[in-house]
């Protein structure tokens, strides 16, 4: 696919699904542009040569990238957890993704409170905790609830 086609296709995917940046640092929409600045910053690979020179990888890791950014975490960090992932790491990222939003959809909505301030704590590649009131966990409370999730 085109540039175009790619930024058409994940702003689709992402409306389709609900999926936008939980902090207002990033564009509700990917355009070409972005998608050229997450190139230079090493989120998406290279387009290939040829006319279409966009594949399903590409617009995968576009997925991941607005995927990890719907949970707030920064560019530095969605880098991190995005690299070097296969084509076949990439599809079960979203294939997850579905499945969390599925059951997300038939949860009950909690209130919202105007003085919450939402911060995500990521506790590994599988685990992310949310506080409604801001707070964030110190390298201690982290390992003590990393070591009851292996139990």
């Amino acid at each position: 696919m085109t540039l175009e086609q790619l930024a058409e296709a994940v702003n689709h995917w992402c409306e389709s699904h609900r999926i936008a940046p939980a902090n207002g640092q990033a564009a509700t929409e990917t355009s070409e542009r972005t998608i050229r600045y997450y190139r230079t910053l090493g989120l998406v690979d290279a387009p290939d040569s040829g006319d279409e020179p966009y594949s399903e990888k590409h617009r995968l890791q576009l997925v991941g990238i607005r995927l990890l950014q719907a949970q707030g975490l920064p560019l530095r960090r969605v880098r991190e957890m995005l690299y070097g992932r296969s084509l076949d790491q990439l599809k079960e990222m979203e294939r997850r993704a579905l499945k969390e939003i599925r059951a997300k959809a038939s949860a009950i909505p909690l209130p919202n409170a105007s003085n919450e301030l939402w911060r995500v704590n990521n506790l590994n590649d599988d685990f992310l905790l949310v506080s409604r009131s801001g707070q964030t966990l110190t390298a201690e409370q982290r390992q003590a609830i990393l070591a009851v999730l292996q139990n």
